[in-house]
């Protein structure tokens, strides 16, 4: 199995980059929909992000990304929302055939983005927006996206997004 990891801070792009990949006909899963998934099942006051943590810090650092294994099964398969160190070594059990591909964006154009998307994670000010993205890097995103081997830059038009996109895809499988 040759595993993609696409990993990025919110709003940098992730979701555009699975829909070029899902045109492609590359299967994938999303690493925040298996935590969905689970907070939906559980009775909680915590909020989603808190919930994740929470899980975390019970089950061990890797727990969604063991958890996501768990639903996968193609030749080529691309995983998105990978946090962690920890989450990338659980890949990379599964199978050696594993590249992560990091999508960058300004902190500005990803919080005009998380506030236009309007979801019940979206940031309601900067403040919020900075502890959610110091939250994340603190699971290790950060050196997650240091670390990638190929970054995409979104800082450009939707279509040169995702004409980089589909360009990097191609040359990964």
């Amino acid at each position: 199995m040759r595993l993609l990891i696409v990993t990025g801070m919110p709003g940098a792009g992730k979701e555009e980059f699975l829909n070029v990949a899902v045109g492609m006909g590359i299967p994938f899963i999303r690493m925040g929909d298996v935590v969905r998934d689970a907070y939906a099942s559980h009775v909680t006051d915590l909020s989603v992000g808190k919930f994740a943590e929470e899980e975390r810090k019970r089950y061990g650092y890797d727990i969604w990304a063991k958890r996501s294994m768990e639903r996968m099964s193609a030749p080529v398969f691309l995983v998105d929302g990978c946090r962690s160190v920890d989450e990338v070594k659980a890949f990379r059990s599964l199978t050696d055939d594993v590249s992560v591909i990091a999508i960058h964006s300004s902190p500005e154009v990803r919080y005009q983005r998380l506030v236009r998307r309007g979801r019940d994670d979206a940031p309601s000010d900067h403040g919020e927006f900075g502890e959610r993205d110091e939250r994340e890097i603190g699971w290790g995103l950060a050196k997650i996206i240091a670390l990638a081997d190929v970054t995409v830059t979104n800082d450009s038009t939707l279509e040169d997004f995702r004409d980089a996109s589909k360009a990097a895809l191609e040359r990964m499988i």
